[in-house]
């Protein structure tokens, strides 16, 4: 046997440990948010422990332990750098403010619209009620392009 032969006979295990590390780095690389550098990981300690005479079974231990506890150690720290903030948009403005209904709302029809804040949107209730011209409302949230609203009762004297 030469000396490529003998080497990779020594040294097969940690070889396909370390390729397995190399295609999860760049698995890694090619996404925006950490879904496998704890299995590079575990694969580096698995070609480690290949090295040092560990059996097959021990390889495979080390690897699902070290890729664990990795996961386990950094989670609070990756959810908190990738947290997602939601950005408030103008339209989210309206969230909570009060309109005025300009076309009868009627789910069922799938018509309505309210005027709110000065502008004129295309609007539903929450409960599927049907809401008449003129009567006053509460936008509650926005789906899509409407928004969804409760009637406000007027309080009797």
């Amino acid at each position: 046997m030469n000396g490529i032969q003998v080497f990779l006979a020594a040294y097969a295990q940690p070889l396909i440990w370390l390729a397995v590390a190399l295609v999860m780095l760049i698995i890694e690389a090619a996404t925006v948010q950490m879904v496998s550098i704890w299995f590079c990981l575990g694969a580096v300690a698995a070609a480690i422990a290949a090295i040092l005479g560990g059996s097959i079974p021990v390889q495979i231990v080390v690897f699902v332990v070290i890729s664990g506890v990795a996961l386990a150690f950094t989670r609070k720290f990756v959810k908190k750098v990738l947290r997602v903030k939601k950005t408030p948009t103008n339209a989210d403005s309206v969230i909570g403010a009060i309109g005025q209904v300009v076309e009868p709302i009627d789910d069922e029809a799938g018509t309505g619209r309210i005027k709110v804040e000065g502008m004129d949107w295309s609007a539903r209730t929450t409960d599927g009620s049907k809401l008449p011209e003129g009567a006053k409302v509460k936008v509650r949230s926005i789906v899509g392009v409407k928004l969804m609203v409760t009637a406000i009762r007027e309080k009797e004297d």
